[in-house]
């Protein structure tokens, strides 16, 4: 096992970290919070660290109370984007969290993350603005499937005079068809290939 990290006097979401509160049947560091509320509750180690457990269970009641969106779209977008960052286990955890993707203090918390991005418009996605930084208000969106495939790592993104765009964008805006394009950009260099 590796060294144990010390999360006393920590904040995660609503729970502060009071003491280390012994281990589980499994092994696990366990930890004795307070919740913002005032309740007592003891959580492992893990979960605070990767986001699951953010309140004494108090959050979740005001969730279902205040706003009824425990089990809507937009908890699931943010449940999901939670797992993708801090879920090792999680289908798409290496394009994310391995990759050092998280998400932010702030949208820890469901009832902030749905302040500041509000219900999914329909036919659109959260997509991040800038794909080597988090999940934060700054760089979060609604997206179109067209626009988030132009914003993926795996683009080719080509700069022609004062323009930067991915090669899809650049073929459209040509009236190009895309494997013309790629075959004129293989043999010559932007300026020439767009003006053949």
């Amino acid at each position: 096992m590796g060294k144990l990290i010390d999360l006393t006097g920590r904040r995660f979401g609503e729970l502060t970290v009071i003491k280390r509160q012994g281990s589980s049947k499994h092994g696990q560091a366990l930890w004795f919070c307070v919740c913002r509320c005032g309740a007592q509750t003891i959580v492992h180690g893990d979960n605070l660290r990767r986001g699951h457990t953010t309140s004494c269970g108090c959050l979740k009641l005001t969730i279902r109370r205040t706003h009824g969106k425990a089990r809507t779209p937009i908890f699931c977008i943010w449940d999901s984007m939670k797992q993708r960052c801090f879920n090792k286990k999680h289908r798409s955890y290496k394009h994310y969290g391995g990759r050092g993707i998280s998400v932010c203090k702030r949208w820890l918390t469901f009832e902030n993350f749905y302040a500041d991005m509000g219900d999914r418009p329909d036919g659109l996605s959260i997509d991040r603005i800038d794909n080597n930084r988090g999940y934060s208000p700054d760089n979060c969106r609604w997206a179109t499937q067209k626009e988030q495939l132009r914003n993926t790592r795996q683009n080719r993104v080509i700069k022609y005079g004062d323009k930067e765009q991915c090669f899809t964008a650049w073929a459209e805006e040509l009236g190009i068809n895309p494997s013309t394009l790629n075959d004129r950009l293989t043999r010559h260099t932007p300026d020439r290939a767009f003006n053949m």
